[in-house]
């Protein structure tokens, strides 16, 4: 998620153009800067350490490449997914090197790398639950850092961003402490930077101010004083992908140092867009976002800005992209970028990040590649890649499969339509189990539906045909449970003593007498081990029955209900907050669970990087999953949502930009499997488009946008909608983005050469990890 600005003068930056897909026309024009030699801002002698090779932040730590083949570990105790580098200014006229890298341990510092310092204090801790079938641990962790920056006048001054909250250092990392955020409470922090302003008032004095710039997913792009502790949103310039919703996420936030001809320093801010190609610079005086660069692909990311001599390097999908911003005009891929590509792929494990030295770069200096994972965006991470991509899949109703033709009436209308798997309730709406149960855990607190199926002649007549058995399994919406023990495992009211039901508002009988109606639903306890142990005991027994995938639905917190503030959660420990929960029982799901894991999601969750309400941040649940299903249902969002001519296209642009964007939310870590929406709903959209075209145009989207399988889903089993997968047929809608010129899939294409990373790393790791042993020694100075 970022740029790792590079410290220097752009001593050339004539007219900025803007490209568009015909012809370049000049957009505006930077103030003027020296144009005679003067020499870079940051004049010091750089003392370097061990940074004279390549450096990895990867899924299993951070990696020295020592050659072609080889990698040296320098430290892995966790995950690492950012790296920032800067010099920072020492005496006489010198300056040092270090690193901060951004891990699953927080914040991590370095001037040799050789030892790493721990630099979180200040920053929240997450409580995380953890159990082992008997007895209940805590163990604490720094929130997830969503983004760090520095500011290039003053390398002593440094932001990091959270989810949902924006924290300040004067120090280089030694305290932070809380600056603001744009929504208290409200998580979608994508990016985060810091930068001192120069600026005059009308009678030419002087102002030196310094300010902290962030994005947030659903709020926009922000600014604030450091010295006010407030910010303030800039809308003005900045592109959509919704006409009708106004402005985009901004993924990065790049501070650029220039010289004027007066010799004197100031900066410019530069930003990027993460779901549609574009690069601006950032009019602070306007408050204004000036576009200065346009791809010309509908569904694109740039991301991790970094500057390299007068160009902003940046990631795409499988890309590593340059934007001249002296000359302008189309941006390029990197000289280098094959080699840089081959430096990436040493890792036994994703990479997420890397410092690449001037002699590796092809720029007159290093240069930092974050969002690195982008370079493989064609690839899934997960160590079942290769088993959950490509299924297409049909919900059942357990009900209707229980009744004599119903295995034959639904395994018909899979083949039929050129699907290969299927979906069907094993834990449904309820509770109620779909199977008969042999475990004995699962046996003494569950009941047994009247519907339930004869689960071994179940699998076993869809295994004669190959078909991909997904077992769906609600967790925490659970009526039965809920029950159980005069409710201890309830979601609780704390007005009334008893199990908590959410109520709708009072209505009116035909004699004029109020009364309370409610929701159909109860919850138990997301934070509760033994709801966990549930759950997941049932998931083990079907895997071992011969279903292939686990599929989790309500995996969140009540939504609804006039009294959720009442809602109480008695086993909610101290520190624990919904994320921390879903973290700890989706850990518990992991650690006990030898099988895909999916998870259904809101569509808003899937479309937009927050948590919002239900605790679903698919940023963290992807590291815990291996499937992510959101319902981009066109009926549940709002009538004027991506609803623009040709309006009969609007069910391809919300599954083409939603899985898209899901994907890149959950940085390739998962397959995103989204539900089509294969049922009619009273709803303006619906009742003017709904037919088989829409379905079909649902399928199309997903396909040419990243291609990896989708779920239909109609609760009642009517699927008269219903057209056979499109395959590679052509599509003949009107929409834009499905035009020929566009890249398909959005993502990227899979290269017919190269497996599934899983596959590829374990091939790799055969020939390089060995070395790890035999050839290093941990004190040889030229590692």
């Amino acid at each position: 998620m970022k740029k790792f600005l590079f410290v220097l003068t752009i001593l050339i930056l004539p007219v900025l153009l803007f490209a568009q897909e015909k012809e370049i026309n000049p957009l505006y024009t930077l103030p003027k800067v020296s144009s005679d030699g003067k020499e870079s801002v940051t004049t010091q002698a750089v003392s370097k350490g061990d940074s004279n090779k390549p450096i990895l932040a990867t899924e299993s730590g951070i990696y020295r490449v020592i050659n072609s083949k080889t990698i040296y570990p320098l430290w892995t105790d966790g995950k690492a997914k950012q790296i920032l580098r800067i010099e920072k200014p020492q005496a006489q006229n010198k300056a040092v090197e270090v690193f901060y890298f951004v891990t699953s341990k927080g914040i991590l510092f370095s001037k040799d790398l050789k030892t790493f310092e721990s630099k979180n204090e200040g920053l929240p801790v997450l409580t995380i639950k953890k159990y082992d079938g008997k007895n209940t641990t805590f163990e604490k962790q720094v929130a997830d850092i969503k983004d760090i920056s520095f500011n290039p006048e003053k390398p002593e001054q440094m932001v990091c961003a959270t989810k949902d909250k924006v924290y300040i250092s004067e120090n280089g990392g030694e305290t932070w402490t809380y600056f603001s955020a744009p929504k208290s409470g409200s998580s979608g922090l994508k990016a985060v930077a810091v930068a001192t302003i120069h600026s005059k008032k009308n009678d030419g004095t002087e102002v030196t101010e310094d300010y902290v710039f962030c994005s947030h997913s659903t709020y926009g792009f922000y600014y604030g004083k450091v010295s006010a502790k407030t910010l303030t949103n800039i809308t003005s310039g900045l592109a959509g992908t919704d006409p009708n919703v106004g402005s985009d996420e901004v993924s990065d936030i790049l501070p650029i140092l220039c010289r004027g001809e007066d010799g004197n320093v100031y900066t410019e801010i530069f930003l990027a867009q993460t779901f549609i190609p574009r690069i601006y610079r950032l009019d602070f005086k306007q408050k204004k976002c000036i576009c200065v660069y346009k791809g010309k692909e509908p569904a694109d990311t740039i991301d991790g800005l970094y500057l390299a001599d007068s160009s902003i390097v940046y990631m795409s999908p499988k890309n590593i992209c340059a934007y001249n911003i002296s000359a302008g005009g189309e941006a390029k891929q990197v000289e280098k970028f094959n080699s840089l590509k081959r430096i990436s792929e040493l890792s036994p494990s994703p990479v997420f990040a890397a410092w690449i030295p001037s002699g590796d770069s092809g720029y007159s200096n290093g240069i930092v590649l974050n969002e690195l994972w982008m370079i493989n965006s064609d690839t899934v991470s997960s160590q079942f890649a290769d088993k959950i991509s490509n299924q297409k899949s049909l919900y059942i109703p357990a009900y209707q499969a229980s009744l004599p033709n119903g295995i034959e009436k639904f395994k018909k209308i899979i083949l039929d339509n050129k699907l290969n798997s299927l979906v069907i309730d094993m834990k449904d709406d309820y509770g109620l189990l779909r199977y008969e149960s042999k475990d004995p855990l699962v046996m003494k607190k569950a009941k047994t539906s009247q519907y339930a199926l004869d689960i071994d002649k179940f699998i076993s007549e869809f295994k004669k045909d190959d078909i991909y058995l997904i077992a769906r399994i609600v967790a925490f919406k659970d009526r039965n449970l809920s029950k159980y023990a005069n409710g201890k495992y309830a979601v609780w009211n704390k007005n009334t003593n008893r199990p908590w039901i959410g109520t709708r508002g009072y209505e009116t009988d035909d004699e004029g007498n109020k009364y309370m109606t409610y929701y159909d639903e109860n919850w138990v306890d997301p934070y509760c081990p033994e709801v966990w142990e549930y759950d997941v005991a049932i998931a083990k027994e079907l895997i071992a029955r011969g279903f292939d995938e686990i599929q989790f639905d309500y995996i969140r917190f009540p939504t609804d209900g006039t009294n959720l503030s009442s809602a109480q959660y008695k086993w909610q420990s101290p520190g624990m907050d919904k994320e921390s929960a879903l973290i700890s029982f989706l850990s518990y799901a992991r650690e006990n669970i030898n099988a895909p894991i999916g998870i259904d999601i809101y569509g808003a969750n899937g479309w937009y990087r927050t948590a919002a309400r239900t605790g679903q941040d698919v940023e963290t649940l992807a590291e815990f999953v291996d499937v992510i299903c959101p319902m981009f249902y066109p009926s549940h969002f709002e009538n004027k949502f991506l609803n623009y001519e040709p309006y009969e296209e609007r069910p391809y642009r919300i599954y083409y930009y939603g899985t898209y964007r899901n994907t890149i939310i959950a940085r390739n870590k998962v397959v995103v499997r989204p539900w089509i929406q294969t049922f009619f709903l009273n709803v303006p959209y619906d009742r003017q488009y709904y037919d088989k075209a829409y379905v079909r145009k649902e399928m199309f989207g997903v396909r040419d946008s990243v291609d990896r399988g989708y779920m239909h889903w109609n609760n009642a089993g009517n699927y008269s909608k219903l057209s056979p997968d499109p395959a590679d047929a052509k599509y003949d809608g009107k929409a834009y983005e499905a035009k020929p010129e566009f890249r398909k899939p959005a993502i990227g294409a899979k290269d017919k050469s190269k497996g599934s990373h899983s596959s590829l790393l374990e091939n790799e790791a055969k020939s390089r990890i060995p070395l790890w042993d035999s050839v290093f020694n941990l004190y040889n100075e030229n590692l």
